[in-house]
């Protein structure tokens, strides 16, 4: 009844705005407002961005900036969209027609149409705003009817028009194994850009995230920012630009480099979606907002439980029999975790895939290391009471391979130069139907036959290089949007009949996060950094724009300079999971490992659907402490990590944030090892949210090592 009453509201709403005025257009969150208008000209504004209005007196805004710039008319700066029409005239005028809104219960979209007054080009300008979450997702249709094709060189989701006295951009970059670096700095006159041109791999450097604060820096808790990012798994480009007059413009979308697109009369050339969330209280609401929108819209399954892996990887890499592996999974149950994945190496015969030199897309069992097949090894973990799930790198292909000898044409490499390879391997042809079949039959057969099988990992280990698709020919310059169209229609396929199988997005570490990805998958892999230490600021990243549950984190090896518990503690902030060979834990590290696998799933509800508030920066000082709280205010989870400590650092109390000052809550620290107490001198103890929150806690009392952690359940009474 609620959300029947709710649709109602907002749907009057819709006609509401109609009847007020054809010339003023308002699309608002709970907290958010962005006003259009249209000129004398008829061309459509950007009047206002930014807090809600308590007045609403949207109809004296007038003044503004064109909301889609286009080139080669009066525009001097860089444009959202430019074409070249068929007679080879480079101009384009955008006019406002009409605009359409409609409502759900949760959400409000508003379809706006443009159209060139002399060519019949038309862009149709999409807006959907999500109330409670406070976050605006928009893209946009751009078509013609011209008589022959059109070229488009420039075509952006999104342009933002922001007013500020300074500018400061937060941009993440990296490399492999130190993915998501977070960098802020104050934006100057002229232009900035962040964009890729790796194409299957594609933010290996660049992550497609940003933050523009205004005025100042923003804080976690303080300031007016904007949180942007864009759903599409191939090229990106996001350009800041100031002009002179001190306005900034921020462009996003596909990047266009090397993508001239040639659009047939009547095709529809739709761009990904920008999903930004405004803030007028710093980065930390920012990113809850997407958290929420995430989990409710993004994510496929975002408000569903996770399952807790043990992966072979670290344990065995590429050489391993059916024999171990079956002896990994009493290691599985002895954890108490829900899954086994099996990794690379379980494939090929006249090439087998012994390391990462030969076997990648010939996807038949090897039958040395596996003579009774994928069957058996479903059957002996259903025997143990754990799920199997398995690796596949669909896209990808080794030269020595049957499939890159049978199949030469579908292959991205050029025709006429020396093969170029990243971990010795080459990249399918997803623009090719052939292909995208061929990807689709693997994984839908395999599923079919073991229908056992409850988890794929997805991954994709090198970007494109000399790349030229034999399918394509004399259109070229399509390659990095088709590739990328093709691998989602081979992800429809597979979820129209696999629609809630757990599938991990990966890509030689984090080479593929973004939301346009996540709507087929569950979670994704952050790095193949698994150091618990550089996992820390890894995490920190991606977790300004990614929920807890899409971040996978596991327990391994790497970094053995930190214990047990510091490893497990860190992986415990995403979405755990193991990837450690368990038979040479301790008798006290197995127990703790049980332990804190119990402990994890009972506190993961919070941790995966919570609103997750950055208390100290790992940036800023040589500690991290984050905390998630559930939606009622009944629980929170406290994570501590002390990391590079000097005996110079002092420490201040931590404030609390995000509880209920009115409420009583007991902290006790968990995740101990056996035969330790805690050192905490708050633990145990009973307190209001208010104490919490003003008064704080002391996280690190006395003297502390570098490289120590706890772990906090402060629940209501």
């Amino acid at each position: 009844m609620r959300n029947l009453l709710l649709f109602v509201i907002l749907l009057l709403s819709s006609f509401q705005l109609t009847a007020q005025s054809k010339d003023v257009i308002i699309i608002e969150t709970k907290n958010t407002a962005i006003v259009l208008t249209v000129a004398g000209n008829q061309r459509l504004l950007q009047s206002y961005i930014g807090k809600k209005l308590v007045t609403a007196d949207y109809m004296q805004m007038k003044a503004g900036r064109e909301v889609y710039l286009t080139a080669g008319i009066d525009n001097q700066f860089e444009p959202a969209l430019r074409i070249i029409h068929a007679d080879g005239n480079p101009s384009l005028e955008l006019q406002y027609v009409s605009s359409k809104t409609t409502a759900d219960a949760y959400s409000k979209r508003t379809d706006i149409v443009l159209r060139d007054p002399v060519y019949p080009v038309e862009v149709i300008m999409h807006y959907v705003s999500y109330y409670n979450e406070d976050v605006i997702k928009c893209w946009t249709d751009i078509v013609h009817r011209e008589k022959k094709p059109v070229t488009l060189t420039h075509y952006a989701s999104s342009l933002l028009h922001l007013n500020a006295d300074e500018y400061w951009l937060t941009q993440f970059h990296g490399d492999w194994a130190r993915e998501v670096n977070m960098v802020e700095e104050k934006l100057t006159n002229g232009i900035k850009s962040l964009e890729s041109k790796l194409g299957a791999r594609t933010n290996f450097y660049q992550t497609q995230m940003f933050f523009v604060s205004l005025n100042k820096p923003s804080t976690e808790t303080d300031g007016e920012v904007i949180a942007g990012t864009l759903g599409w798994t191939g090229n990106f480009k996001f350009t800041f630009e100031i002009d002179q007059r001190n306005g900034l413009r921020v462009l996003s979308g596909i990047n266009p480099y090397a993508t001239e697109y040639n659009l047939q009369p009547g095709e529809i050339f739709q761009t990904p979606e920008f999903i930004f969330s405004y803030s007028a209280a710093g980065k930390g609401t920012a990113s809850r907002n997407i958290h929420r929108w995430a989990r409710n819209y993004a994510v496929l399954d975002g408000n569903k439980p996770r399952l807790t892996l043990l992966n072979n990887w670290e344990a065995t890499h590429t050489n391993f029999t059916e024999t171990k592996l079956v002896e990994l999974f009493d290691e599985a149950k002895n954890l108490g975790i829900d899954l086994f994945l099996l990794d690379d190496g379980w494939f090929g015969n006249k090439y087998p895939r012994n390391d990462d030199k030969a076997g990648l897309g010939d996807w038949q069992e090897d039958k040395k290391k596996l003579p009774s097949g994928i069957g058996y090894l479903v059957q002996e973990a259903t025997k143990k009471e754990i799920k199997f799930g398995i690796w596949l790198e669909p896209e990808m292909v080794n030269p020595k391979s049957e499939l890159y000898e049978q199949h030469p044409e579908w292959i991205l490499k050029l025709p006429n130069r020396e093969e170029n390879y990243g971990r010795n391997q080459l990249v399918l042809d997803m623009v090719n139907p052939q292909v995208q079949d061929f990807v689709f039959n693997l994984v839908n057969d395999l599923l079919t036959k073991y229908p056992g099988i409850a988890f794929i990992k997805w991954d994709c280990n090198r970007s494109m290089t000399n790349a030229y698709s034999p399918y394509l020919k004399n259109l070229q310059t399509h390659l990095y949007i088709d590739y990328t169209k093709g691998l989602y229609k081979v992800m429809e396929r597979i979820r129209a009949k696999h629609p809630h199988l757990p599938i991990m997005l990966c890509a030689g570490g984090g080479g593929r996060t973004d939301y346009g990805a996540l709507k087929y998958f569950t979670e994704f892999w952050p790095s193949d950094n698994t150091d618990g230490l550089e996992r820390i600021f890894i995490q920190w990243g991606y977790s300004y724009f990614f929920p807890a549950n899409t971040i996978s984190a596991h327990v391994t090896s790497m970094g053995k300079q930190q214990s047990l518990k510091f490893r497990t503690d860190v992986a415990m902030m995403g979405k755990m999971g193991y990837d450690i060979r368990v038979n040479n834990f301790t008798k006290q590290e197995l127990q703790f490992s049980n332990e804190a696998v119990k402990t994890y799933k009972r506190m993961s509800d919070v941790i995966w659907f919570g609103d997750l508030y950055r208390l100290v920066s790992p940036y800023e000082e040589n500690r991290a402490v984050l905390m998630y709280v559930n939606e009622n205010k009944s629980k929170s989870i406290l994570f501590n990590y002390n990391m590079n400590i000097r005996r110079k650092d002092l420490f201040n109390r931590v404030l609390l944030q995000g509880l209920d000052p009115e409420k009583k809550y007991r902290i006790t620290e968990v995740n101990l090892f056996p035969e330790t107490k805690s050192t905490q001198p708050d633990n145990d103890k009973v307190v209001s949210g208010e104490y919490l929150m003003k008064v704080g806690l002391n996280l690190t009392p006395g003297r502390v090592n570098s490289l120590t952690s706890n772990v906090f359940e402060i629940t209501a009474e």
